[in-house]
């Protein structure tokens, strides 16, 4: 009997059905006295193709969870569409390899996608791979036009409540959320991913797909906070972002640009503002 034989022939610890996005793969676990065999939850990493009018646009590694939230978020942030009403999600096509996506648009929208069009193989730790020119990674938008302003027990209220919202990263550990939440730091709705800037696109798709008004709350992500991560923010309208780890210099430059306040380092009860210090009200 060869390894592999031997190995699916053994017994196996119990582990519960996996959530959907999540998939049960055999392991050998060293526990400090002994190597025990069990079955452990690992997150679905898989292909995402998004297809506009029948022509291929980009391939994303995401979980595929929340796909219909996904492709709108997706569409909203990278400016393909400037509403969810105009979005058409027509089939999603579980194929061997992966997922397909497809999509219609109103004419106008279409003919402005094929002047820019682009094919990307984006990793699951980089938003913008494959982007064919500087302009196109650093799209610019106009400032928001938002004086929403927030207190830091709300930001640190939604940072505080988001891993309990995690579910997918209970069962794997390897899974980033985007939260959102409103100016009173209440999360009203999260989105995980194994990509911390797809997480962020399922939650703009969300948000869109269920009428709530971005401009009335502010983003909490489970990562560093980079340059699509902000930009995406701005997209979609969203004053402020929170981060639980550092901004990189290009995001701080771009949300300096656009009006969005970043928030970062949230551990211990405080935090670092790199951006736009107004959108934080002080303490009396």
């Amino acid at each position: 009997m060869d390894h592999a034989t031997a190995r699916a022939a053994r017994s196996f610890l119990p582990c519960p059905l996996p959530a959907p996005g999540v998939r049960l793969v055999p392991t050998t676990v060293y526990t400090g006295t002994a190597m025990d065999d069990r079955e452990e939850a690992i997150i679905d990493e898989v292909p995402v193709g998004l297809v506009y009018a029948g022509d291929p646009f980009a391939v994303m590694l995401a979980t595929p969870t929340d796909l219909e939230d996904f492709a709108t978020g997706f569409s909203l942030s990278e400016g393909i569409v400037g509403s969810a009403e105009e979005l058409a999600i027509t089939a999603i096509d579980q194929l061997a390899d992966g997922v397909r996506i497809r999509m219609q648009l109103p004419v106008e929208r279409l003919a402005a996608l094929l002047q820019r069009k682009r094919n990307v193989m984006g990793g699951s730790g980089c938003g913008r791979c494959g982007v064919q020119s500087f302009a196109e990674t650093l799209r610019p938008l106009a400032p928001l036009n938002s004086t929403a302003r927030f207190a830091p027990d709300a930001i640190r209220r939604a940072m505080a409540t988001l891993p309990s919202r995690q579910s997918l990263n209970r069962e794997t550990g390897a899974v980033h959320a985007a939260g959102f939440a409103r100016s009173d730091g209440r999360l009203v709705a999260v989105r995980e991913d194994v990509g911390r800037h797809n997480a962020l696109d399922k939650l703009i798709g969300a948000l869109a797909r269920d009428g709530i008004d971005p401009t009335v709350g502010f983003v909490v992500v489970s990562s560093r906070c980079s340059f699509e991560m902000v930009h995406k923010t701005a997209a979609a309208g969203i004053p402020l972002i929170a981060a639980i780890s550092a901004p990189t210099s290009l995001c701080v430059d771009f949300a300096d640009t656009a009006g969005v306040g970043v928030v970062a380092y949230i551990r211990d009860g405080r935090f670092t503002v790199y951006a736009v210090p107004s959108r934080i009200v002080a303490p009396a």
